[in-house]
């Protein structure tokens, strides 16, 4: 009779398993991984608890209370660090992923994204509460950002990624005239006012331009 090394037994084995499993849907094998996970899990808090409790040079009592304590240390110090790193990391993932206001803008002229157009974004910071129609006063716009559209017509970060947007006048501004040089808007501004109640909200105002008209909406 011939002897079978281990090394083949366990090739053989393995092989009736995969051909067994082989055709197990991918649910079947998570559920696998999950109780073969929970199996090496209870292995190693049954050797934790298993172990032997420090001598103590009091008595048995005192001695078997510390080695508890030492074995909840052991079992705190692995879970307290990744709870801790978890917690931290969901406190610091913004619940915005882009600036609170952005714009892109469209050739409808030629139906297609218009690349290139410089854009800059301000808010009112002047004397007064509010910018008034005719007021000649344009010192009260701070500019909070700029940038150019991409291929796509879309702006870069025209300002940080904030929770919460200060409330206020703001105006953006579209470099028209450098894209289309013989249309009859040699810049395009668009003045828009944002409430208290609506800090958290999102603002996205594109600009549809031709050479000879254009429009805005506020979007998504």
């Amino acid at each position: 009779m011939h002897s079978i090394s281990p090394g083949a037994l366990f090739c053989f084995l393995y092989h009736c398993s995969l051909q067994k499993r082989y055709s197990n849907r991918p649910i079947i094998e998570f559920e696998i991984a999950a109780l073969e996970q929970m199996k090496i899990t209870e292995l190693r808090l049954a050797k934790l608890f298993s172990a032997k409790p420090i001598a103590a040079s009091t008595d048995t009592a005192d001695g078997a209370k510390k080695a508890e304590e030492d074995r909840m240390s052991v079992i705190g110090g692995h879970l307290a660090p990744a709870s801790e790193t978890l917690a931290g990391k969901t406190s610091q993932i913004p619940s915005r992923t882009r600036p609170p206001i952005t714009t892109h803008v469209l050739d409808v002229s030629q139906g297609s994204p218009a690349a290139g157009v410089d854009v800059l974004l301000e808010m009112w910071k002047g004397t007064q509460p509010r910018p008034l129609f005719g007021d000649a006063d344009r010192s009260g716009w701070v500019v909070q950002g700029s940038s150019t559209t991409d291929k796509d017509g879309r702006s870069g970060q025209l300002m940080s990624i904030v929770e919460d947007l200060n409330p206020g006048f703001y105006r953006i501004t579209f470099n028209s005239g450098t894209y289309f040089p013989a249309g009859f808007f040699p810049y395009v501004s668009i003045v828009f006012e944002i409430k208290e109640s609506q800090q958290r909200e999102h603002f996205h105002v594109p600009l549809l331009l031709s050479p000879f008209s254009f429009t805005t909406y506020r979007g998504s």
